[in-house]
Protein backbone atom coordinates (compact mmCIF):
# COMPACT_ATOMS: atom_id res chain seq x y z
CA UNK A 1 0.00 0.00 0.00
CA UNK A 2 1.28 3.74 -1.09
CA UNK A 3 1.33 5.82 1.84
CA UNK A 4 0.60 9.42 0.76
CA UNK A 5 2.33 12.70 2.22
CA UNK A 6 0.44 15.67 1.04
CA UNK A 7 1.46 17.93 -1.72
CA UNK A 8 1.87 21.13 0.85
CA UNK A 9 3.69 19.20 3.86
CA UNK A 10 6.17 22.04 5.33
CA UNK A 11 8.97 21.19 7.36
CA UNK A 12 11.34 24.44 8.78
CA UNK A 13 14.53 23.35 10.02
CA UNK A 14 17.17 21.44 7.72
CA UNK A 15 17.85 18.47 8.77
CA UNK A 16 21.44 15.99 7.29
CA UNK A 17 20.70 12.44 6.67
CA UNK A 18 23.34 10.26 9.27
CA UNK A 19 21.68 6.76 10.20
CA UNK A 20 20.45 4.10 7.91
CA UNK A 21 16.81 3.69 6.98
CA UNK A 22 15.69 0.12 6.27
CA UNK A 23 16.89 -2.35 4.30
CA UNK A 24 16.08 -3.81 0.86
CA UNK A 25 17.63 -6.32 -1.05
CA UNK A 26 18.78 -5.46 -4.39
CA UNK A 27 21.29 -7.98 -6.97
CA UNK A 28 23.43 -6.45 -8.77
CA UNK A 29 23.46 -5.86 -12.69
CA UNK A 30 25.81 -4.45 -13.96
CA UNK A 31 29.89 -3.37 -13.11
CA UNK A 32 31.81 -0.18 -13.50
CA UNK A 33 35.65 0.71 -12.28
CA UNK A 34 36.46 3.82 -10.80
CA UNK A 35 38.51 6.14 -9.03
CA UNK A 36 40.16 4.55 -5.37
CA UNK A 37 38.01 5.28 -2.25
CA UNK A 38 38.14 4.36 0.81
CA UNK A 39 35.07 2.39 1.16
CA UNK A 40 34.74 -0.62 -0.99
CA UNK A 41 31.70 -1.27 -3.33
CA UNK A 42 30.15 -3.80 -4.83
CA UNK A 43 30.21 -2.32 -8.67
CA UNK A 44 26.65 -2.64 -10.14
CA UNK A 45 23.37 -1.05 -10.07
CA UNK A 46 21.21 -0.90 -7.03
CA UNK A 47 17.35 0.07 -6.90
CA UNK A 48 15.82 1.78 -3.80
CA UNK A 49 12.58 3.29 -3.06
CA UNK A 50 10.84 5.54 -0.21
CA UNK A 51 7.77 7.77 0.50
CA UNK A 52 7.46 10.89 -1.60
CA UNK A 53 5.12 13.78 -0.90
CA UNK A 54 2.72 11.98 -4.12
CA UNK A 55 3.90 8.61 -3.20
CA UNK A 56 6.62 6.19 -4.02
CA UNK A 57 9.69 7.45 -5.58
CA UNK A 58 12.76 5.35 -6.88
CA UNK A 59 16.21 5.83 -7.48
CA UNK A 60 18.98 3.71 -9.60
CA UNK A 61 22.52 3.80 -7.49
CA UNK A 62 25.45 2.90 -10.20
CA UNK A 63 28.46 1.53 -8.56
CA UNK A 64 32.33 1.09 -9.33
CA UNK A 65 34.45 -1.05 -6.93
CA UNK A 66 35.45 2.02 -4.83
CA UNK A 67 32.75 4.85 -5.70
CA UNK A 68 29.43 6.08 -6.01
CA UNK A 69 28.90 6.85 -10.01
CA UNK A 70 25.72 8.01 -10.68
CA UNK A 71 22.54 8.51 -8.58
CA UNK A 72 18.81 8.58 -10.66
CA UNK A 73 15.43 9.29 -9.89
CA UNK A 74 13.96 6.94 -12.35
CA UNK A 75 10.02 6.96 -10.86
CA UNK A 76 8.36 9.33 -8.89
CA UNK A 77 4.83 11.93 -8.99
CA UNK A 78 6.23 14.58 -7.01
CA UNK A 79 4.83 18.20 -8.03
CA UNK A 80 6.74 19.92 -10.70
CA UNK A 81 8.67 23.03 -9.69
CA UNK A 82 8.22 22.21 -5.91
CA UNK A 83 10.24 19.32 -6.51
CA UNK A 84 12.63 20.00 -9.37
CA UNK A 85 15.68 21.20 -7.12
CA UNK A 86 15.84 18.40 -4.90
CA UNK A 87 15.15 15.67 -7.52
CA UNK A 88 18.12 17.35 -9.57
CA UNK A 89 20.37 18.73 -6.70
CA UNK A 90 20.83 15.90 -4.18
CA UNK A 91 21.97 13.07 -6.67
CA UNK A 92 24.03 15.31 -7.93
CA UNK A 93 25.68 16.41 -4.57
CA UNK A 94 25.86 12.93 -3.27
CA UNK A 95 28.35 11.96 -6.66
CA UNK A 96 29.90 15.05 -6.11
CA UNK A 97 30.58 14.63 -2.43
CA UNK A 98 30.72 10.34 -2.26
CA UNK A 99 28.73 11.32 1.12
CA UNK A 100 25.13 11.18 2.11
CA UNK A 101 25.52 14.06 5.00
CA UNK A 102 23.41 16.28 2.08
CA UNK A 103 21.39 19.14 3.14
CA UNK A 104 17.94 19.22 2.00
CA UNK A 105 16.43 21.59 0.06
CA UNK A 106 14.45 24.57 2.62
CA UNK A 107 10.71 24.64 1.39
CA UNK A 108 10.98 20.77 -0.28
CA UNK A 109 12.23 18.72 2.53
CA UNK A 110 9.87 15.91 2.11
CA UNK A 111 10.52 15.24 -1.47
CA UNK A 112 14.57 15.54 -0.08
CA UNK A 113 14.27 13.36 2.90
CA UNK A 114 12.42 10.79 -0.33
CA UNK A 115 15.57 10.62 -2.61
CA UNK A 116 17.92 10.31 0.80
CA UNK A 117 16.17 7.54 2.15
CA UNK A 118 16.10 5.70 -1.12
CA UNK A 119 19.39 5.85 -2.00
CA UNK A 120 20.47 4.91 1.65
CA UNK A 121 17.77 1.56 1.11
CA UNK A 122 19.92 1.24 -2.49
CA UNK A 123 23.44 1.45 -0.64
CA UNK A 124 21.95 -1.06 1.93
CA UNK A 125 21.16 -3.44 -0.34
CA UNK A 126 25.00 -3.57 -1.79
CA UNK A 127 25.92 -3.84 1.48
CA UNK A 128 27.79 -0.69 1.84
CA UNK A 129 28.85 0.64 5.21
CA UNK A 130 26.03 4.08 5.73
CA UNK A 131 28.25 5.05 8.44
CA UNK A 132 31.24 5.78 6.34
CA UNK A 133 29.56 7.84 3.91
CA UNK A 134 27.58 9.78 6.24
CA UNK A 135 30.26 12.02 7.35
CA UNK A 136 29.79 16.21 6.53
CA UNK A 137 32.15 17.14 3.63
CA UNK A 138 32.61 20.89 3.36
CA UNK A 139 33.31 22.24 0.06
CA UNK A 140 33.01 25.93 1.35
CA UNK A 141 36.03 28.03 0.29
CA UNK A 142 37.57 30.78 3.41
CA UNK A 143 38.62 32.89 1.16
CA UNK A 144 36.25 36.20 1.17
CA UNK A 145 34.08 36.36 -1.79
CA UNK A 146 34.02 39.11 -4.46
CA UNK A 147 31.23 41.18 -4.99
CA UNK A 148 28.86 40.59 -7.64
CA UNK A 149 27.36 43.46 -9.44
CA UNK A 150 24.66 44.07 -11.53
CA UNK A 151 22.19 46.21 -12.96
CA UNK A 152 18.77 46.49 -14.47
CA UNK A 153 16.21 48.78 -15.01
CA UNK A 154 13.88 46.94 -12.49
CA UNK A 155 14.48 44.59 -9.26
CA UNK A 156 12.20 42.53 -8.16
CA UNK A 157 12.54 41.30 -4.48
CA UNK A 158 10.56 37.69 -4.52
CA UNK A 159 9.42 35.26 -6.96
CA UNK A 160 6.04 33.81 -6.10
CA UNK A 161 3.02 35.02 -7.78
CA UNK A 162 3.25 38.94 -7.09
CA UNK A 163 6.81 39.36 -8.14
CA UNK A 164 6.38 37.11 -11.16
CA UNK A 165 3.15 39.30 -12.20
CA UNK A 166 5.63 42.20 -11.21
CA UNK A 167 8.29 40.90 -13.56
CA UNK A 168 6.01 40.36 -16.49
CA UNK A 169 3.97 43.16 -16.56
CA UNK A 170 7.78 45.14 -16.21
CA UNK A 171 8.86 43.65 -18.96
CA UNK A 172 5.79 43.99 -20.85
CA UNK A 173 6.21 47.57 -20.86
CA UNK A 174 10.25 47.23 -22.03
CA UNK A 175 11.60 46.91 -18.62
CA UNK A 176 15.10 44.91 -18.15
CA UNK A 177 14.11 43.31 -14.76
CA UNK A 178 16.02 41.29 -12.71
CA UNK A 179 14.07 38.87 -9.66
CA UNK A 180 15.88 37.31 -6.98
CA UNK A 181 14.18 34.68 -4.67
CA UNK A 182 15.79 33.60 -1.59
CA UNK A 183 14.40 29.91 -1.54
CA UNK A 184 15.83 27.30 -4.01
CA UNK A 185 12.84 27.24 -6.25
CA UNK A 186 10.47 30.09 -7.22
CA UNK A 187 6.26 29.97 -5.87
CA UNK A 188 6.26 31.25 -2.36
CA UNK A 189 2.94 30.78 -1.11
CA UNK A 190 1.42 31.03 -4.12
CA UNK A 191 2.90 27.65 -5.96
CA UNK A 192 1.50 26.26 -2.20
CA UNK A 193 -2.13 27.72 -2.02
CA UNK A 194 -5.17 26.16 -3.54
CA UNK A 195 -5.13 27.36 -6.67
CA UNK A 196 -8.73 29.57 -5.81
CA UNK A 197 -8.81 32.89 -7.97
CA UNK A 198 -11.92 35.45 -7.18
CA UNK A 199 -13.66 37.77 -9.69
CA UNK A 200 -17.38 38.08 -10.40
CA UNK A 201 -17.49 36.99 -13.90
CA UNK A 202 -21.64 37.46 -14.31
CA UNK A 203 -21.32 36.51 -17.84
CA UNK A 204 -20.41 33.01 -17.02
CA UNK A 205 -21.71 32.81 -13.38
CA UNK A 206 -25.25 33.51 -15.38
CA UNK A 207 -24.86 30.59 -17.20
CA UNK A 208 -24.64 28.79 -13.87
CA UNK A 209 -27.81 30.94 -12.15
CA UNK A 210 -25.38 32.48 -10.23
CA UNK A 211 -26.06 36.60 -9.95
CA UNK A 212 -22.65 38.73 -8.88
CA UNK A 213 -21.24 42.23 -9.48
CA UNK A 214 -18.54 43.97 -8.95
CA UNK A 215 -19.91 46.29 -6.69
CA UNK A 216 -21.34 42.57 -4.57
CA UNK A 217 -17.28 41.50 -4.34
CA UNK A 218 -16.02 44.95 -3.28
CA UNK A 219 -19.17 45.22 -0.24
CA UNK A 220 -18.06 41.61 0.88
CA UNK A 221 -14.41 42.27 0.94
CA UNK A 222 -14.44 45.93 2.86
CA UNK A 223 -17.17 44.45 5.11
CA UNK A 224 -15.51 41.25 5.64
CA UNK A 225 -12.32 43.06 6.83
CA UNK A 226 -14.49 45.15 8.92
CA UNK A 227 -13.62 47.92 6.75
CA UNK A 228 -10.54 48.43 8.17
CA UNK A 229 -8.54 47.91 4.56
CA UNK A 230 -8.64 50.72 2.11
CA UNK A 231 -11.44 51.18 0.07
CA UNK A 232 -9.41 52.55 -2.39
CA UNK A 233 -7.32 49.31 -2.67
CA UNK A 234 -10.28 47.54 -2.39
CA UNK A 235 -11.65 49.27 -5.26
CA UNK A 236 -9.22 48.93 -7.58
CA UNK A 237 -8.92 44.55 -6.50
CA UNK A 238 -12.01 43.84 -7.56
CA UNK A 239 -12.30 46.18 -10.43
CA UNK A 240 -9.81 44.27 -11.98
CA UNK A 241 -10.10 40.94 -11.16
CA UNK A 242 -11.69 39.74 -14.03
CA UNK A 243 -9.08 41.44 -16.64
CA UNK A 244 -6.10 40.03 -14.09
CA UNK A 245 -7.46 36.21 -15.08
CA UNK A 246 -7.93 36.76 -18.87
CA UNK A 247 -4.45 38.22 -18.63
CA UNK A 248 -3.29 34.68 -17.31
CA UNK A 249 -5.12 33.08 -19.69
CA UNK A 250 -3.32 35.35 -22.42
CA UNK A 251 -0.27 33.63 -21.50
CA UNK A 252 -1.46 30.15 -21.11
CA UNK A 253 -3.27 29.79 -17.74
CA UNK A 254 -6.14 27.36 -17.57
CA UNK A 255 -8.94 27.58 -15.23
CA UNK A 256 -12.09 25.15 -14.70
CA UNK A 257 -15.45 25.91 -16.81
CA UNK A 258 -17.55 25.40 -13.39
CA UNK A 259 -17.65 28.57 -10.72
CA UNK A 260 -17.60 27.53 -7.12
CA UNK A 261 -16.42 28.89 -3.70
CA UNK A 262 -14.26 28.03 -1.37
CA UNK A 263 -13.94 28.11 2.35
CA UNK A 264 -14.04 31.77 3.51
CA UNK A 265 -15.16 33.38 0.04
CA UNK A 266 -18.85 34.31 0.80
CA UNK A 267 -20.25 34.12 -2.68
CA UNK A 268 -19.65 31.12 -5.57
CA UNK A 269 -16.89 33.80 -7.73
CA UNK A 270 -13.62 31.36 -7.46
CA UNK A 271 -12.02 30.17 -10.71
CA UNK A 272 -10.35 27.12 -9.96
CA UNK A 273 -6.87 26.79 -11.78
CA UNK A 274 -7.11 23.29 -13.52
CA UNK A 275 -3.53 22.38 -12.54
CA UNK A 276 -3.11 21.40 -8.70
CA UNK A 277 -2.63 24.03 -5.97
CA UNK A 278 -0.56 27.14 -7.39
CA UNK A 279 1.60 25.17 -9.97
CA UNK A 280 -0.06 26.60 -12.66
CA UNK A 281 0.30 30.17 -11.84
CA UNK A 282 3.58 30.05 -11.13
CA UNK A 283 4.53 28.08 -14.48
CA UNK A 284 2.66 30.49 -16.63
CA UNK A 285 4.28 33.54 -14.95
CA UNK A 286 7.74 31.57 -15.17
CA UNK A 287 7.35 31.15 -18.79
CA UNK A 288 6.06 34.49 -19.35
CA UNK A 289 8.88 35.95 -17.91
CA UNK A 290 11.55 34.15 -19.64
CA UNK A 291 9.98 35.73 -23.05
CA UNK A 292 10.69 38.87 -21.62
CA UNK A 293 14.07 38.25 -20.98
CA UNK A 294 13.40 38.35 -16.66
CA UNK A 295 16.65 37.76 -14.91
CA UNK A 296 15.73 35.03 -12.40
CA UNK A 297 18.24 33.89 -9.53
CA UNK A 298 17.16 31.61 -6.58
CA UNK A 299 18.84 31.11 -3.54
CA UNK A 300 19.98 35.03 -3.62
CA UNK A 301 18.62 36.68 -0.20
CA UNK A 302 17.79 40.36 -0.37
CA UNK A 303 19.59 42.04 2.60
CA UNK A 304 19.25 46.06 2.46
CA UNK A 305 17.33 48.05 0.44
CA UNK A 306 19.60 50.77 -1.01
CA UNK A 307 18.86 54.88 -1.33
CA UNK A 308 20.05 57.76 -2.84
CA UNK A 309 21.25 60.67 -1.63
CA UNK A 310 18.26 61.68 -2.44
CA UNK A 311 16.19 59.64 -0.24
CA UNK A 312 15.28 57.64 -3.48
CA UNK A 313 15.71 53.75 -3.93
CA UNK A 314 18.02 52.36 -6.17
CA UNK A 315 18.86 48.85 -5.86
CA UNK A 316 19.38 46.12 -2.75
CA UNK A 317 22.35 44.71 -1.22
CA UNK A 318 22.06 40.94 -1.42
CA UNK A 319 23.87 37.29 -0.48
CA UNK A 320 23.86 34.23 -2.47
CA UNK A 321 22.41 31.96 0.62
CA UNK A 322 24.85 28.89 -0.52
CA UNK A 323 27.81 30.27 -0.87
CA UNK A 324 27.44 33.82 0.48
CA UNK A 325 28.91 35.81 -2.22
CA UNK A 326 28.17 39.29 -1.50
CA UNK A 327 25.80 40.89 -4.54
CA UNK A 328 24.82 44.56 -5.35
CA UNK A 329 22.02 44.73 -8.07
CA UNK A 330 20.98 48.06 -9.30
CA UNK A 331 17.73 49.33 -10.27
CA UNK A 332 17.54 52.27 -12.66
CA UNK A 333 13.79 52.37 -12.70
CA UNK A 334 13.55 51.58 -8.76
CA UNK A 335 12.78 48.37 -6.55
CA UNK A 336 9.68 46.12 -6.27
CA UNK A 337 9.36 44.27 -3.05
CA UNK A 338 7.13 41.29 -3.26
CA UNK A 339 8.73 39.42 -0.54
CA UNK A 340 5.37 38.06 1.14
CA UNK A 341 4.28 37.99 4.42
CA UNK A 342 5.28 36.31 8.07
CA UNK A 343 3.26 33.64 9.20
CA UNK A 344 5.93 31.34 9.51
CA UNK A 345 8.01 33.42 11.77
CA UNK A 346 7.30 32.33 15.02
CA UNK A 347 8.72 35.00 16.87
CA UNK A 348 7.44 38.14 14.47
CA UNK A 349 4.05 36.76 14.74
CA UNK A 350 3.99 36.60 18.47
CA UNK A 351 5.42 39.98 18.76
CA UNK A 352 2.25 41.34 17.03
CA UNK A 353 -0.37 38.03 17.89
CA UNK A 354 1.22 37.02 20.80
CA UNK A 355 -1.19 33.79 21.08
CA UNK A 356 0.16 32.70 18.06
CA UNK A 357 3.43 30.51 19.73
CA UNK A 358 5.19 27.89 18.10
CA UNK A 359 2.39 25.20 18.56
CA UNK A 360 0.03 26.78 16.14
CA UNK A 361 0.91 24.98 12.74
CA UNK A 362 1.54 26.92 9.74
CA UNK A 363 0.18 26.58 5.80
CA UNK A 364 2.99 28.88 4.37
CA UNK A 365 6.46 27.89 2.69
CA UNK A 366 9.55 28.87 5.35
CA UNK A 367 10.46 31.35 3.11
CA UNK A 368 7.47 33.42 4.50
CA UNK A 369 9.72 34.98 7.16
CA UNK A 370 9.01 38.85 6.69
CA UNK A 371 12.06 39.99 5.34
CA UNK A 372 10.87 42.00 3.62
CA UNK A 373 9.15 44.07 5.83
CA UNK A 374 12.18 44.66 7.88
CA UNK A 375 14.20 45.85 5.28
CA UNK A 376 11.45 48.06 4.09
CA UNK A 377 10.58 49.51 7.36
CA UNK A 378 14.49 50.16 7.71
CA UNK A 379 14.17 52.66 4.88
CA UNK A 380 11.20 54.78 6.48
CA UNK A 381 8.60 52.55 5.07
CA UNK A 382 5.05 52.50 7.34
CA UNK A 383 3.62 49.53 8.39
CA UNK A 384 0.03 49.26 8.33
CA UNK A 385 -2.50 46.31 10.22
CA UNK A 386 0.48 44.27 11.48
CA UNK A 387 -1.54 42.79 13.96
CA UNK A 388 -4.47 41.29 11.74
CA UNK A 389 -3.66 37.73 11.44
CA UNK A 390 -5.62 35.04 9.92
CA UNK A 391 -6.31 31.99 10.82
CA UNK A 392 -7.29 28.98 7.64
CA UNK A 393 -10.39 26.52 9.23
CA UNK A 394 -7.48 23.61 8.53
CA UNK A 395 -4.35 22.56 8.71
CA UNK A 396 -2.94 22.36 4.59
CA UNK A 397 -1.70 18.49 5.34
CA UNK A 398 -5.94 17.71 5.97
CA UNK A 399 -7.67 19.23 3.22
CA UNK A 400 -9.99 16.40 2.30
CA UNK A 401 -11.82 15.79 -0.95
CA UNK A 402 -12.71 19.51 -1.25
CA UNK A 403 -11.99 23.03 -0.30
CA UNK A 404 -15.26 23.93 -1.50
CA UNK A 405 -18.60 24.37 0.76
CA UNK A 406 -21.54 24.59 -1.04
CA UNK A 407 -21.40 20.78 -0.75
CA UNK A 408 -19.89 20.48 2.52
CA UNK A 409 -20.92 20.50 6.33
CA UNK A 410 -18.89 20.69 9.66
CA UNK A 411 -19.87 18.86 12.50
CA UNK A 412 -17.89 18.55 15.73
CA UNK A 413 -16.96 15.44 17.58
CA UNK A 414 -20.46 15.26 19.17
CA UNK A 415 -21.76 14.87 15.09
CA UNK A 416 -23.39 18.18 15.43
CA UNK A 417 -23.34 21.33 13.00
CA UNK A 418 -21.89 24.53 15.41
CA UNK A 419 -21.92 27.62 12.55
CA UNK A 420 -22.53 28.32 8.84
CA UNK A 421 -20.21 26.90 6.61
CA UNK A 422 -19.89 29.67 4.55
CA UNK A 423 -18.82 32.59 7.38
CA UNK A 424 -15.48 34.52 7.14
CA UNK A 425 -12.47 32.14 8.28
CA UNK A 426 -12.34 34.26 11.25
CA UNK A 427 -15.39 33.41 12.40
CA UNK A 428 -15.24 29.68 11.34
CA UNK A 429 -12.11 29.43 13.39
CA UNK A 430 -13.12 31.14 16.56
CA UNK A 431 -16.14 28.86 16.65
CA UNK A 432 -13.50 25.75 15.67
CA UNK A 433 -11.43 26.40 18.76
CA UNK A 434 -14.44 26.53 20.98
CA UNK A 435 -15.35 22.63 20.03
CA UNK A 436 -13.86 19.69 21.59
CA UNK A 437 -10.37 19.67 21.19
CA UNK A 438 -10.65 22.84 18.91
CA UNK A 439 -11.48 20.07 15.93
CA UNK A 440 -14.19 19.21 13.56
CA UNK A 441 -15.18 16.97 10.72
CA UNK A 442 -15.85 18.07 7.29
CA UNK A 443 -18.40 16.04 5.90
CA UNK A 444 -18.63 15.32 2.26
CA UNK A 445 -20.67 12.95 -0.10
CA UNK A 446 -19.74 11.63 -3.37
CA UNK A 447 -20.92 14.52 -5.18
CA UNK A 448 -17.98 16.35 -4.56
CA UNK A 449 -15.69 13.73 -6.44
CA UNK A 450 -14.53 15.02 -9.58
CA UNK A 451 -11.66 12.68 -10.23
CA UNK A 452 -9.06 11.30 -8.84
CA UNK A 453 -7.19 14.25 -7.04
CA UNK A 454 -8.53 17.29 -5.08
CA UNK A 455 -7.92 20.93 -6.15
CA UNK A 456 -4.98 21.09 -4.43
CA UNK A 457 -3.73 17.60 -6.50
CA UNK A 458 -4.00 15.18 -3.41
CA UNK A 459 -4.65 11.60 -4.23
CA UNK A 460 -8.25 11.07 -2.35
CA UNK A 461 -7.89 7.08 -2.64
CA UNK A 462 -3.88 7.83 -1.22
CA UNK A 463 -6.00 9.91 1.65
CA UNK A 464 -8.36 7.52 2.57
CA UNK A 465 -5.54 4.79 2.96
CA UNK A 466 -3.41 6.71 5.12
CA UNK A 467 -6.59 7.72 7.30
CA UNK A 468 -6.83 11.69 6.19
CA UNK A 469 -10.12 10.75 4.88
CA UNK A 470 -12.30 8.27 6.34
CA UNK A 471 -14.80 6.72 3.90
CA UNK A 472 -18.29 4.74 4.44
CA UNK A 473 -20.87 3.46 2.71
CA UNK A 474 -23.25 4.53 4.41
CA UNK A 475 -23.63 8.22 7.51
CA UNK A 476 -24.35 5.80 9.94
CA UNK A 477 -21.00 3.58 9.15
CA UNK A 478 -19.46 6.90 8.89
CA UNK A 479 -20.12 8.06 12.62
CA UNK A 480 -18.72 4.60 13.60
CA UNK A 481 -15.59 4.77 12.43
CA UNK A 482 -14.96 8.51 13.40
CA UNK A 483 -16.41 7.61 17.14
CA UNK A 484 -19.76 9.66 16.83
CA UNK A 485 -23.36 8.13 17.94
CA UNK A 486 -24.78 7.22 14.83
CA UNK A 487 -28.37 8.30 15.54
CA UNK A 488 -26.68 12.19 16.36
CA UNK A 489 -24.98 12.38 12.63
CA UNK A 490 -27.69 10.74 11.07
CA UNK A 491 -30.15 13.56 12.59
CA UNK A 492 -27.43 16.37 11.64
CA UNK A 493 -27.21 15.09 7.96
CA UNK A 494 -31.10 15.02 7.81
CA UNK A 495 -31.36 18.38 8.86
CA UNK A 496 -28.79 19.62 6.65
CA UNK A 497 -30.71 17.68 3.78
CA UNK A 498 -34.03 19.54 4.58
CA UNK A 499 -32.43 22.89 5.00
CA UNK A 500 -30.95 22.19 1.55
CA UNK A 501 -34.54 21.95 0.42
CA UNK A 502 -35.55 25.05 2.71
CA UNK A 503 -32.48 27.13 1.74
CA UNK A 504 -32.22 28.48 4.81
CA UNK A 505 -31.36 26.93 8.05
CA UNK A 506 -30.35 28.42 12.21
CA UNK A 507 -27.01 29.64 11.53
CA UNK A 508 -28.27 31.69 8.36
CA UNK A 509 -25.96 29.96 6.07
CA UNK A 510 -26.39 31.87 2.16
CA UNK A 511 -24.47 28.93 -0.35
CA UNK A 512 -26.98 25.84 -1.12
CA UNK A 513 -25.79 23.07 -3.42
CA UNK A 514 -26.63 19.37 -3.24
CA UNK A 515 -27.91 17.39 -0.15
CA UNK A 516 -25.38 15.65 1.48
CA UNK A 517 -26.94 12.18 0.08
CA UNK A 518 -25.13 10.54 -2.36
CA UNK A 519 -23.05 7.09 -1.00
CA UNK A 520 -20.20 6.63 -0.12
CA UNK A 521 -19.66 9.30 2.38
CA UNK A 522 -16.37 11.05 3.54
CA UNK A 523 -14.96 12.72 6.75
CA UNK A 524 -11.85 14.41 7.54
CA UNK A 525 -10.98 16.04 10.85
CA UNK A 526 -9.31 19.05 10.68
CA UNK A 527 -8.52 21.86 13.30
CA UNK A 528 -6.90 25.99 12.21
CA UNK A 529 -3.67 27.25 11.27
CA UNK A 530 -1.85 30.24 10.75
CA UNK A 531 -2.57 31.11 7.42
CA UNK A 532 -2.46 34.66 5.99
CA UNK A 533 -0.54 38.06 7.38
CA UNK A 534 -3.09 40.71 6.15
CA UNK A 535 -0.95 43.21 7.20
CA UNK A 536 2.53 44.90 6.02
CA UNK A 537 4.12 47.83 3.81
CA UNK A 538 1.56 50.88 3.24
CA UNK A 539 1.46 51.50 -0.81
CA UNK A 540 -1.22 53.94 -2.70
CA UNK A 541 -3.34 53.06 -5.83
CA UNK A 542 -0.18 53.11 -8.04
CA UNK A 543 1.26 50.22 -5.41
CA UNK A 544 4.37 52.92 -4.32
CA UNK A 545 5.39 52.48 -0.67
CA UNK A 546 4.54 55.48 1.76
CA UNK A 547 6.58 56.51 4.65
CA UNK A 548 5.45 57.43 8.33
CA UNK A 549 4.26 61.01 6.57
CA UNK A 550 2.35 59.02 4.12
CA UNK A 551 4.96 60.49 1.35
CA UNK A 552 5.95 58.23 -1.08
CA UNK A 553 9.44 56.92 -1.04
CA UNK A 554 10.75 57.70 -4.77
CA UNK A 555 11.96 54.64 -6.51
CA UNK A 556 10.26 51.69 -4.26
CA UNK A 557 7.02 49.45 -4.93
CA UNK A 558 5.42 46.68 -3.02
CA UNK A 559 2.93 43.83 -3.97
CA UNK A 560 1.32 41.19 -2.30
CA UNK A 561 1.31 39.12 1.08
CA UNK A 562 4.17 41.79 1.54
CA UNK A 563 1.66 44.64 1.63
CA UNK A 564 -1.19 45.88 4.16
CA UNK A 565 -4.08 47.89 4.37
CA UNK A 566 -6.06 45.86 1.50
CA UNK A 567 -7.89 43.23 3.34
CA UNK A 568 -8.35 44.79 6.86
CA UNK A 569 -8.53 42.34 9.93
CA UNK A 570 -10.16 39.24 7.19
CA UNK A 571 -9.17 38.12 4.08
CA UNK A 572 -11.70 36.56 2.17
CA UNK A 573 -11.15 33.01 0.67
CA UNK A 574 -9.61 33.37 -2.71
CA UNK A 575 -8.94 37.22 -2.88
CA UNK A 576 -4.83 36.39 -2.25
CA UNK A 577 -4.56 34.79 -5.97
CA UNK A 578 -6.46 37.52 -7.17
CA UNK A 579 -4.61 40.52 -5.46
CA UNK A 580 -0.97 39.56 -6.02
CA UNK A 581 -2.19 39.22 -9.61
CA UNK A 582 -3.79 43.33 -9.89
CA UNK A 583 -1.07 44.60 -7.59
CA UNK A 584 1.87 42.69 -9.37
CA UNK A 585 0.68 43.77 -12.51
CA UNK A 586 0.03 47.28 -11.13
CA UNK A 587 3.40 47.94 -9.80
CA UNK A 588 5.21 46.44 -13.02
CA UNK A 589 3.14 49.20 -15.10
CA UNK A 590 3.91 51.87 -12.92
CA UNK A 591 7.39 51.64 -12.30
CA UNK A 592 8.08 51.41 -16.10
CA UNK A 593 5.97 54.53 -16.57
CA UNK A 594 6.95 56.46 -13.53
Amino acid sequence: MKKFRTLLVLVLSIAMLLTAFGCQSNEPTSSDEGEESSTTFNAGTYMGEAQGHNGTLKVEVVLSEDKIEEVNVVEHSETPQISDVPLNQIPETIVKNQSLAVDTISGATVTSDAVLTAVTKALEGAGVEISALSQTVSNESTEPKEMISKSADVVVIGGGGAGLSAAVAAGENGGKVILIEKMPMLGGNTIRSGGAYNSADPERQKEQGIEDSIDKHFKQTYEGGDKAGDSKLVKIMVENGLDGKHWLESYGMEFRNEIGSVVGSLWPRTHQAVKPAGTGYIETLEKAAKEYGVEIITNVKAKEIIKDESGRVIGVKAENVLDKTPMEIMGEKGVILASGGFAANVEMRTKYVPSLTADKPTTNHPGATGDGIVMAEDVGAQLVGMEHIQLLPMAIELVGPTINVENSIFVNKEGKRFINEDNRRDKLCEAILAQTDGQYYMINDSQVITGPNNETGQNIEELIEEGIIVKADTIEDLAQKINIESNVLKDTVDKFNKSVDEQKDEFGRKLWKNKVEKAPFYATLRYPAVHHTMGGVKINEKTQVLDANDEIIPGFYAAGEITGGIHGTNRLGGNALLDIVVFGRISGENIMNQ
